[in-house]
């Protein structure tokens, strides 16, 4: 009902029901919730005749987080990766869908599907990683002290009216807490995408089924709610999904999103923080550029051709912007130069 209709693929072996490897896949109706934009390929299909939806989509919905797309059984023969993603582009080309796009890949993964004859594209996001800081002020010591005491003055001004912060974590959210978190959702939902997509059930049901990977980072001001932060987690990430207000207080989007998220990742020795797609401001909040994969199958041989053409430029554009970016973080040239491994490594 609302343009994801579930098109998993399994193999098999041969006479065998023993699963080797899945793909999550889906037919799409629309571009929606993908975060790799791509309405200006369906815009210049359908102008030249073609109909680019439905199409084939292999992702994790309204998630824009790199992950593993072909999930292969540890004990499985080799090639079964080659098959998931030849069993995609067979499957669009016999139910006569566009495309097929598999998006938030590993690098390894979109090197396969390259391989397989898929179309690489690249876009970057912006990620904080922890150089093995004890706390906040360790990590602010590696920066420049232009950064360092804007950073300071940001943390100062977002608590300046008497805000106070409720990190809530597993079984220790509430459903007020859902209520109030779920107003803040609405609030920005309704004033930047027109209709929020998820329902409030939705947060009930993750606080149930998946409590141990929430972080609800909820602003209070006065003994009310005002504002607030849903994160995700793993063993190793923290990953910022929602934000929403109903009261407008400087520099508080800045707190809650961003440094009580890396404070909470230094306190818990977590590698990474990653703050969602897009956002070039957080560059000089200590979030470092990070490139993303997506794989791309084009059923029209002419049409495949044009994108090529065009993904040739844009991962020019994406690897250009990346380097300058990388010679802009906040913190001192001689960190910049020679990247420290972060935490994940020694934990991997």
């Amino acid at each position: 009902q609302t343009g994801w209709q579930q098109f998993h693929i399994e193999v098999t072996e041969e006479n065998d029901d023993k699963p080797l490897g899945y793909m999550p896949l889906y037919v799409k109706s629309h571009s929606a919730g993908e975060y790799v934009f791509d309405h200006a390929w369906a815009n210049a299909f359908e102008n030249a005749g073609g109909s680019y939806y439905p199409k084939l989509q292999s992702s994790v919905p309204f998630t824009p987080v790199t992950g593993p797309r072909l999930l292969v059984a540890a004990d499985a023969p080799d090639g079964v990766q080659k098959a998931l993603l030849q069993a995609a582009s067979n499957a669009a080309i016999q139910h006569k869908l566009s495309s097929a796009h598999i998006t938030f890949m590993h690098k390894a993964e979109a090197d396969e599907a390259k391989k397989a004859g898929y179309l690489i594209r690249t876009d970057q996001q912006f990620h904080w990683q922890n150089s093995d800081y004890g706390n906040f002020d360790d990590f602010l010591a590696q920066l420049s002290s232009r950064k360092r005491k804007q950073i300071k003055k940001e943390r100062r001004t977002a608590t300046s009216s008497g805000i106070t912060f409720e990190l809530l974590e597993g079984n220790d959210i509430k459903q007020e807490h859902w209520d109030a978190f779920f107003a803040f959702y609405i609030d920005t939902g309704a004033r930047k995408w027109g209709q929020p997509y998820l329902n409030r059930e939705f947060f009930t049901q993750i606080g149930k089924s998946m409590p141990e990977q929430l972080l609800l980072i909820l602003c209070k001001l006065d003994g009310r709610y005002v504002a607030g932060a849903l994160n995700f987690k793993s063993e190793h990430t923290l990953y910022g999904r929602y934000w929403g207000c109903l009261e407008d207080h400087p520099c508080l989007h800045f707190e809650t999103c961003y440094y009580q998220a890396i404070d909470y990742a230094i306190k818990h020795s977590m590698a990474s923080v990653e703050a969602g797609a897009q956002g070039p401001h957080k560059l000089a909040r200590g979030y470092s550029p990070i490139v993303t994969y997506s794989a791309h199958f084009i059923a029209n041989p002419s049409f495949k051709d044009a994108i090529a053409e065009f993904l040739l430029h844009e991962r020019d554009a994406v690897d250009a912007e990346v380097k300058y970016l990388e010679k802009r973080t906040p913190f001192k040239k001689h960190l910049t130069s020679s990247k420290k491994q972060p935490v994940s490594s020694k934990k991997q």
